[in-house]
């Protein structure tokens, strides 16, 4: 009988340190790739921003600055006749002067 609870004994300590052995291999597996998902979803994420914000440009570089002034008032002149809001006009000039 001793030798039959010895060797139950035996077993059950193998089969426990077999099994420690196994969740921590299974843990750092899963953490490495946690880590690798982790690092693609970054990535990914950066690539998609850089892609919804292009570089603002202004208007048009060749402009001189008379040419804008010109711009600027007809674009006043139409706010003050009530053909463009104050809205539309902000945004014309802020392209305008590449703001």
């Amino acid at each position: 009988m001793a030798g039959l609870l010895r060797g139950i004994a035996r077993t059950a300590v193998i089969s426990g340190t077999a099994t420690a052995a196994s969740n921590n291999v299974s843990r750092r597996q899963a953490q490495r790739f946690a880590e690798k998902d982790q690092q693609a979803y970054a990535q990914q994420q950066q690539q998609a921003y850089q892609q919804q914000a292009p570089p603002q440009q202004s208007y048009r570089e060749d402009v001189d600055f008379d040419e804008q002034l010109a711009q600027l008032s007809k674009l006043g002149q139409l706010r003050d006749q009530g053909i463009l809001t104050q809205q539309e006009f902000e945004a014309k000039k802020r392209q305008i002067l590449g703001v």
